[in-house]
């Protein structure tokens, strides 16, 4: 059961309002003329390839930007490396989720989850949309992996309701993950209004599937899962064997769903991406 909460506002974007205006103006369909919402969601590997040789962030960003998504949901993402760009001369100035973000996607958002000497990463989130605003829920166990859940709450133009975005990355231990779906869920019941849109995406480690009957549980459902019949293997990207990104939603229907795991992704990345078109509440056909 949901718990009593008060509407989420989403009137008032965090970016200043000629920028609010540009990205509005920018989205060319979403609920004024049903086109639907793309979202994609991309464990990049802070920007390395499968075997951490070769810096590819650069053209991870131009494969991401030919998608056309209007969300996009990144794990291990790299704020700050200071010996990484020391030894990499194509090492950006800007934090990886802004450079990736680039002329493209006018809003974007970052949960820094791990920090260390060198610099710190988390989960990022870029969009089309105007983030009214966001948090990074710490939700690692004590002593182990720093994970974080981000949660953005997106404008869509011509909607009083929030489209809520939350991006996730999972713990490696199932003990950890359960721990950590637990407090997913309780996040979800507190924060979000029962009939207000939901995404959660991201690399969530549950090569096993019990998490997924857990956010089964949730009243989430899964876009593979629904449209194609079982969940999309995305590890490793050369063989994807195991079930490990998702794309959960609630309160969206689900137009179509793809797994991008052959070239150029092969090289960028040692997860698959995950791409989905959803249509939004009240959107035409």
């Amino acid at each position: 059961m949901h718990r009593d909460t008060p509407p989420s506002s989403c009137d008032a974007p965090s970016a200043p309002a000629v920028v609010a205006q540009a990205v509005e103006a920018a989205v060319p369909a979403l609920a004024r003329a049903g086109a639907g919402l793309a979202v994609l969601t991309a464990n990049i590997h802070k920007g390395f390839d499968l075997l951490q040789r070769r810096f590819v962030l650069p053209q991870l960003r131009e494969a991401i930007r030919g998608v056309g998504a209007d969300i996009v949901f990144l794990q291990e993402v790299l704020g700050a490396h200071s010996g990484h760009a020391r030894r990499h001369a194509a090492w950006p100035h800007a934090p990886h989720y802004e450079f990736l973000a680039d002329s493209l996607w006018p809003q974007f958002a970052y949960g820094r989850n791990a920090v260390y000497p060198d610099g710190h990463h988390g989960n990022a989130l870029l969009s089309m949309l105007p983030i009214a605003s966001h948090d990074n829920h710490d939700v690692s166990v004590a002593g182990h992996e720093n994970r974080g859940l981000l949660h953005c709450r997106l404008h869509v133009p011509g909607q009083e309701q929030c489209l809520h975005a939350v991006c996730v990355h999972l713990g490696l231990r199932e003990a950890h993950r359960r721990r950590q779906l637990d407090l997913l869920c309780a996040h979800l019941d507190a924060a979000i209004p029962a009939g207000e849109p939901l995404i959660v995406a991201g690399d969530f480690n549950d090569w096993r599937g019990a998490g997924h009957a857990r956010l089964r549980r949730c009243g989430l459902t899964e876009v593979f899962e629904a449209s194609r019949g079982r969940l999309a293997r995305s590890f490793p990207v050369h063989w994807p064997l195991l079930p490990l990104d998702r794309i959960y939603v609630r309160g969206l229907a689900i137009v179509e769903a793809t797994v991008h795991s052959a070239a150029p992704w092969s090289r960028l990345s040692d997860h698959a991406v995950l791409f989905a078109r959803l249509s939004l509440p009240g959107a035409g056909a």
